[in-house]
């Protein structure tokens, strides 16, 4: 079996789209509200994420066999809170101000139902290589949700991406106003709607009937 046999490449693209953890497991979700109001914290979020589930799944995987079943929780908790600290204290160092912006849902990653329902669900029983592959497709379908909104809710309510400045000046002398509504969480719900309703509506299989 090929390292990017038509199986891994399932669990690699399958949850990009068709089993995406936000709009399809509707997994992630309050991460989702909380830190897409800009850009740039999402897309941290988004790679930090993907970070944690893609190595606590190697990890996992690797200790499966060794692991006994009824303390196999507390180990897959010990495993996460270790990845989670360090991807705490390497934002801290290398990108202090974006830290301080997602606040402590850095931290909370390790309450992601996306990261312990990977765990029980695919690591505890598929060898190291699937297991990374499957952390970093559902940590990517993830990230993809938080940047679609992230992008839209900067740009409508702030008229920024990365911190800098898109709409045209001339925008604004001509009247155009920036809708801070956008920026408030509750238009992530609508947000998060409207792209499950485009999704489900070009993939007719997820349907229900």
């Amino acid at each position: 079996m090929g390292l990017l046999s038509n199986k891994n490449k399932a669990v690699l693209l399958g949850p990009l789209s068709q089993n995406n953890p936000v709009i399809v497991q509707v997994l992630g979700i309050c991460s989702a509200l909380a830190v897409t109001s800009k850009l740039e914290p999402a897309l941290v979020m988004a790679i930090s994420v993907t970070a944690v589930v893609a190595f606590a799944n190697v990890i996992i995987s690797l200790l499966r066999n060794t692991i006994p079943n009824r303390i196999r929780i507390i180990v897959q908790l010990v495993v996460c809170a270790a990845l989670v600290t360090i991807v705490s204290e390497v934002l801290k160092a290398f990108a202090y101000d974006v830290n301080k912006q997602l606040s402590v849902f850095v931290g909370l990653i390790i309450t992601n139902c996306i990261l312990m329902g990977r765990l029980e669900a695919f690591a505890l029983g598929n060898g190291p290589w699937e297991s990374f592959l499957d952390g970093i497709g559902n940590g990517l379908g993830y990230g993809i949700i938080l940047v679609i909104i992230a992008f839209f809710r900067e740009l409508l309510g702030s008229g920024t991406l990365l911190g800098y400045q898109v709409v045209p000046q001339a925008f604004y002398d001509f009247g155009y106003v920036n809708n801070g509504l956008v920026i408030l969480p509750p238009m992530a719900i609508f947000a998060v709607a409207i792209i499950v309703w485009v999704h489900r509506s070009r993939n007719k299989n997820l349907q229900e009937n």
